[in-house]
C-alpha cells in the first residue's frame, strides 16, 4: 500500500519554506459570493514567487537533496511552471537546473525559465513528451529528476497553500483546487483533512484533459490516450501513483469544466478582481461559477499560477466575452448597392454596440450575383443586448451567419 504524506511533512516543509516564498493574499470575491450565496475567496498564488506555487515544492524537493546530489544538478520537465519554480528553487540551492519543455511551452514561460538560470530544452509536443526527455537526462548524465507531482517533497512543499488557507481563513469549508498530475490538491488535502476532516476539497480537471475521473472510475491511474486544453498548465495525459493514491483516498470530488467555463472565469477575473490568471489557475473559480459542484460556504479558490502568454491572453478574454454573450463575430449578406456597408454600421451603432473590425467582401465566388458579404466583430453589453441587435438586422432582411467561435442569436 502507497504510504501517504503526513501533516508533519506539511509543516516541517512549511519551516524549510520560511523566508523562501511569499505566504499569498486570500482576497474576497464578490462575484463568486453571488453565485454561491456565500462567502467566497481567491487564494492568490499567481502572485507567489516565479508566479505560480509550484516554488513550493520544488524548493522542499531540491533542499533536502544531498551536497553531492545537487552537485550533479537537477532536471525536470514542465510547460512552464513547475519549470519556474525548479530554476528558481535551483538557483537558491546552489544548484544547476536543466529543463525540458515542450516545442509549444509559452514564449514567456520559456524566457522566465531561462532568466532564473536554468538551461532550457524544447522537445515532443507534451509534457509527457518532456517528462520521458528528462528522465533519459537524467539517467544519461546523473542529474537528479525532480518530479513536477509525484514526490513526496514536492505534495509536502504544496500542501503548504492549505496551512496559510486555514489561518487566513480559519471557517472555510470548501477548498477548489485545479488539478493536472495532482501535486497541488494532494498536498493540500493532506493538511486540509488532517487539520479539519469536515473541510470539503474538491479538484477540478478541464474537460479535454482530464484523467482524474476515469482513472477514480478504474481505481487505479489511466492514461488518456490524447488530451487538448487551452489550460496547459494542467495538461497531464496520467495521474501519478503517489498523487492518485492521495486523491483517492482524500479528495471529495473531481470536477471538470469547458474551455467556456475557463475563458469566462480567467475574463471575471481580470475584470472583477484585478488579478491576471492563467487559464489552469482559473479552473477552480470556472467550477465554482458554472456551478460543477457542491459547494459549502465559506469557499476558497486556488489560484495556482499567474505565467500567461500575452498573446493567449487576448484570445482568452475574446472568448470569455463571447461565452458570455458580449462579443459577437457573425457575416451578413446583402444586396452590393452603394451605400450598404453604412447603412449596416449605422444600424448597428443605433443599437449602441461597438464594431471592433469589418471585412467586405465582393468577389467570393460562393456569393451569388450581386451580392455582398460583410463579415464583423462586434461587442455588446451582453446577452439580452445582443439578441436585440441581432433580431433588429434580420427583421431588417438581412441574412445573419455565424463565424467560428460567435455566439448564436
Amino acid at each position: 500500500m502507497t504510504e501517504l504524506v503526513n501533516l508533519t511533512e506539511v509543516q516541517a516543509a512549511r519551516k524549510l519554506l520560511d523566508g523562501v516564498i511569499r505566504v499569498t493574499p486570500l482576497e474576497p470575491c464578490r462575484p463568486l459570493a453571488t453565485a454561491l450565496a456565500g462567502p467566497a475567496w481567491l487564494k492568490c498564488e499567481n502572485l507567489q514567487r516565479g508566479g505560480s506555487f509550484k516554488v513550493r515544492g520544488a524548493y522542499v524537493r531540491i533542499c533536502r537533496l544531498s551536497p553531492q546530489e545537487r552537485a550533479r544538478g537537477v532536471v525536470a520537465a514542465s510547460a512552464g511552471n513547475h519549470a519556474q519554480g525548479v530554476a528558481l528553487a535551483a538557483g537558491l540551492c546552489d544548484a544547476a537546473a536543466t529543463v525540458f519543455m515542450p516545442v509549444a511551452a509559452a514564449l514567456p514561460k520559456v524566457a522566465a525559465t531561462k532568466g532564473y538560470g536554468a538551461k532550457v530544452e524544447l522537445v515532443g509536443d507534451t509534457v509527457d513528451d518532456a517528462l520521458l526527455a528528462a528522465q533519459e537526462f537524467a539517467d544519461r548524465t546523473g542529474a537528479i529528476l525532480i518530479h513536477p507531482f509525484d514526490h513526496p517533497d514536492v505534495i509536502a512543499g504544496q500542501g503548504t497553500v492549505a496551512l496559510e488557507i486555514l489561518e487566513q481563513c480559519p471557517d472555510v469549508r470548501t477548498i477548489v483546487v485545479g488539478v493536472g498530475g495532482g501535486g497541488l490538491i494532494s498536498g493540500i488535502a493532506v493538511a486540509a483533512k488532517a487539520l479539519r476532516p469536515d473541510i470539503r476539497v474538491i479538484g477540478v480537471q478541464a474537460a479535454g484533459a482530464a484523467a482524474f475521473p476515469p482513472s477514480l472510475t478504474a481505481g487505479a491511474p489511466v492514461r488518456l490516450p490524447g488530451y487538448a486544453t487551452i489550460a496547459d498548465g494542467i495538461a497531464v495525459g496520467c495521474p501519478g501513483e503517489l498523487t492518485f493514491a492521495h486523491v483517492s483516498k482524500l479528495v471529495d470530488d473531481v470536477v471538470t469544466v469547458t474551455e467556456e467555463d475557463i475563458s469566462r472565469a480567467l475574463l471575471m477575473l481580470l475584470e472583477r478582481s484585478k488579478l491576471v490568471v492563467e487559464p489552469a489557475g482559473s479552473a477552480g473559480v470556472a467550477a465554482l461559477l458554472a456551478g460543477a459542484a457542491r459547494v459549502p460556504t465559506p469557499a476558497v479558490a486556488v489560484l495556482s499560477g499567474g505565467n500567461v502568454d500575452p498573446l493567449v491572453l487576448l484570445k482568452m478574454i475574446e472568448h470569455g466575452l463571447a461565452s458570455a454573450g458580449r462579443y459577437l463575430r457573425f457575416t451578413v449578406r446583402c444586396a452590393d448597392r452603394p451605400g450598404q456597408l453604412a447603412r449596416l454600421l449605422a444600424q448597428i451603432a443605433e443599437h449602441r454596440a461597438n464594431v471592433v473590425d469589418v471585412e467586405h467582401q465582393r468577389h467570393d465566388p460562393r456569393l451569388h450575383l450581386g451580392e455582398v458579404q460583410i463579415a464583423l466583430s462586434v461587442e455588446t453589453r451582453g446577452p439580452e443586448h445582443s439578441g436585440r441587435l441581432l433580431a433588429a438586422l434580420r427583421d431588417s432582411g438581412y441574412e445573419v451567419t455565424f463565424a467560428p467561435g460567435g455566439v448564436a442569436g
